[in-house]
């Protein structure tokens, strides 16, 4: 069973997966990054100088003791963040697109068969139709 399992880990198919799923991390915090410090803060700008990230539903405020602690935290619906986070799907979405389209364009397209002549069983009747004659 060991056997097998060593097998199985080092196919091509579970070291290219691995490395897929490594990339990808790396991908999403670029992505992450990008949303976050380049198209919010100029939507914000279009949109009067928000930051989406910030902009929340508060359900109840935070409670704080005399010497100015938090005892019970702000409960808030963090609707910008979430904002972000739609934008940073559609961007992946659009990368990965774009990555498919280019990689299925890259590939080579199949040879089409030769057309295919007439058979020999044809061709044997064609001739003894024509030697009758």
């Amino acid at each position: 069973m060991l056997k097998e399992f060593k097998n199985f880990i080092l196919t091509g198919n579970v070291i290219d997966f691995a490395v897929a799923v490594i990339l990808a991390g790396a991908v999403g915090l670029v992505v992450n990054g990008f949303v976050n410090d380049i198209i919010m803060p100029v939507v914000g700008h279009f949109a009067g100088g928000m930051d989406f990230a910030s902009l929340k539903v508060v359900l109840s405020e935070a409670v704080a003791d005399a010497e100015g602690n938090v005892t019970t935290p702000e409960n808030a619906v963090r609707w910008g963040a979430w904002v972000n986070t739609i934008i940073n799907l559609i961007i992946v979405g659009f990368v990965l697109f774009m990555i498919v389209k280019a990689y299925n364009k890259s590939k080579k397209p199949a040879e089409e068969p030769a057309p295919a002549g007439p058979s020999e069983v044809d061709l044997l009747t064609e001739i003894r139709d024509s030697l009758k004659k």
